[in-house]
């Protein structure tokens, strides 16, 4: 039977324009430039220390298992196997960017007594899917850019949270082809997540899937999200599933198409929506008083817009081609509806998005005073106050003006 590609494009995309914002290609050749190559010594030293090596004199079976995997997948990159003594069921892998120096994936102890060979090379063919798709090298390079990750912009947070959920779904296809048996991929999932052996209490995959399935209908009905480095176990099982029965692309594409509409969601709030709309509309409206939007003030909408949408520029301009008037009275009505207390922060919001980019000009005091007559129903003397608060927190002098 002739099988997918296990990349998903949106992975792919996703995985481009971070790397893109990360100035990837530059800051990689500093990084090569500026290291002294022994950066995963201490990380080899650890594993050869305090794991055993898997190699064909001393575990001849486990040897014969992982070469199968990498056959199976076509890997030929070199890469040490350990396993580890640890009750976690689980695994992992260690990319390498140097080519004399093996990648190394290891095992725990506990993965390999609960799981079945099928399953196991499951697992392996998960692990060696990130080294094949050098998950590692972007990973490394997040941290790089953002060595404390509170000072990760919220948007691209975001991103990397849905580049990182794509990226486990697409090790797990990899997972799926280095054993060719979705009956085992299934199994292994539940025996990761619940410590029982699945395999000898003789549970069929029908009633896996379907337990799956009822589990997964939580998430689709907008109750549930995952937010998460890895998705949610009734994505992963459903995507695989999908992968494995799918006759055409097409209907591969659908499936995921409803999966992975799961992980753009951002929040699951009767006012993200509404939200949402204020913060674009009025952040249009608000920026165009002086006349083109400039890039401050658009840098400024988008950060607002991306705590609530995954695709906050897209998002943005979705609103800029309707009656962006209308959209802005009906999503204050409907925010104020669900959430009074919200009046004076969307209103310091658009106070803030006209000061941005440091200018106040009559037309837009003006406008201040008449949104929050009107919109929002303050008097002049209360818009004035918070007009003078916002500048004198956020207001900075146009330096060239002084010149």
């Amino acid at each position: 039977m002739k099988h997918f590609e296990p990349t998903i494009p949106l992975e792919q995309t996703i995985r481009s324009s971070i790397y893109d914002a990360l100035q990837g290609e530059t800051v990689d050749e500093l990084v090569r430039i500026a290291s002294d190559g022994e950066s995963h010594n201490y990380f080899r030293s650890v594993m050869e220390g305090h794991s055993l090596k898997v190699e064909k004199p001393l575990l001849n079976h486990l040897y014969e298992l992982f070469e199968e995997v990498r056959q199976a997948l076509g890997y030929t990159d070199p890469i040490d196997f350990y396993v580890t003594g640890n009750s976690d069921v689980n695994a992992f892998s260690v990319s390498i960017e140097n080519v004399d120096c093996p990648s190394i994936v290891n095992v725990n102890s506990a993965l390999l007594t609960l799981m079945t060979d099928q399953e196991i090379k499951f697992v392996l063919g998960h692990e060696l899917g990130h080294l094949i798709d050098h998950d590692s090298k972007m990973n490394s390079l997040i941290s790089f850019v953002f060595p404390v990750e509170d000072a990760i912009p919220i948007g691209l947070q975001h991103k990397i949270r849905l580049w990182s959920q794509l990226a486990e779904l697409e090790a797990d296809r990899y997972g799926y082809l280095a054993c060719k048996d979705l009956e085992a991929c299934v199994s292994a999932f539940y025996k990761m997540s619940s410590g029982l052996d699945i395999t000898r209490m003789n549970v069929q995959l029908d009633v896996l899937l379907e337990e799956n399935r009822r589990h997964l209908d939580f998430f689709l009905s907008d109750k549930g999200m995952s937010l998460d480095t890895h998705p949610v176990n009734p994505i992963r099982v459903e995507g695989l599933n999908l992968f494995a029965t799918s006759k055409t692309e097409a209907q591969l594409s659908k499936g995921m198409e409803q999966l992975t509409g799961i992980l753009l969601k951002v929040g699951c709030s009767a006012i993200d929506e509404p939200m949402s709309q204020f913060i674009a509309s009025a952040g249009l409206i608000a920026a165009s008083i002086d006349g083109d939007v400039t890039v401050e003030e658009q840098n400024a909408i988008l950060e607002q817009l991306s705590v609530q949408q995954m695709f906050a520029m897209d998002y943005l301009q979705k609103i800029s081609e309707s009656d962006v008037a209308d959209v802005f009275y009906k999503s204050i009505a409907k925010v104020l509806e669900i959430e009074p207390g919200m009046r004076e922060p969307m209103f310091r919001y658009v106070i803030g998005i006209i000061i941005v980019d440091n200018t106040l000009s009559k037309a837009e005091m003006e406008f201040i005073f008449n949104m929050g007559e009107n919109a929002f129903g303050y008097s002049r003397k209360e818009c004035a106050v918070m007009t003078a608060q916002q500048i004198q927190l956020d207001f900075t002098p146009d330096m060239s003006k002084l010149s």
